[in-house]
């Protein structure tokens, strides 16, 4: 592993709809992936997985 990070996230909120009915899809994310590292997600249907990932590509 090296000692620079290709990828952190420090802090990620991801919200749906307006403040009113907001849907907080995620809250307070912090991730770190270092050249070699391999990531995988998993959970429920619902938790967020696919919300992060798609974060992830858009940043």
């Amino acid at each position: 592993m090296s000692a620079e990070p290709v990828l952190t996230i420090s802090g990620l909120n991801v919200d749906y709809g307006t403040d009113e009915r907001a849907v907080h899809a995620l809250r307070d994310i912090d991730l770190t992936l270092h050249r070699g590292e391999v990531l995988g997600l998993a959970g429920e249907s619902g938790s967020g997985k696919s919300t992060l990932a798609y974060a992830v590509t858009r940043l």
